[in-house]
């Protein structure tokens, strides 16, 4: 009797009633339009995080040539300096001196002598 019944019930299925009328059911999509909004907006942030992140890295290294060229200019103006006070020096000595007032027809007169000490 079990198995009459069981047959019954596997014959006895109602059938779906297919209605050619009406429209495939379609799946929602499972991102919102506000996450899509969000997520938009959060990507847009981080494309100009990254944008902001370049330019103040070529700021930066901009900086950083300008800065190396002035040193090197301000090196080469302390070679120049050390060289004109080394020539100063050579130009200042008392032989020198004396040699160009010799030239000049200048003579030592003892009287009219002031020493200056040179500190």
């Amino acid at each position: 009797m079990a198995l009459n019944a069981m047959k019954e019930t596997y014959i006895q299925q109602p059938a779906v009633p297919q209605n050619p009328d009406r429209q495939p059911v379609r799946k929602k999509s499972s991102i919102t339009k506000g996450e899509k909004i969000l997520y938009l907006s959060f990507i847009a942030a981080l494309v100009m995080c990254a944008l902001m992140v370049l330019q103040n890295q070529s700021a930066i290294q901009s900086s950083t040539q300008e800065i190396q060229t002035i040193e090197r200019s301000i090196d080469e103006k302390v070679k120049q300096n050390t060289d004109l006070s080394v020539q100063v020096k050579d130009l200042s000595s008392y032989e020198r001196i004396w040699s160009k007032a010799k030239e000049l027809g200048l003579k030592l007169n003892g009287h009219n002598v002031k020493v200056v000490s040179g500190q």
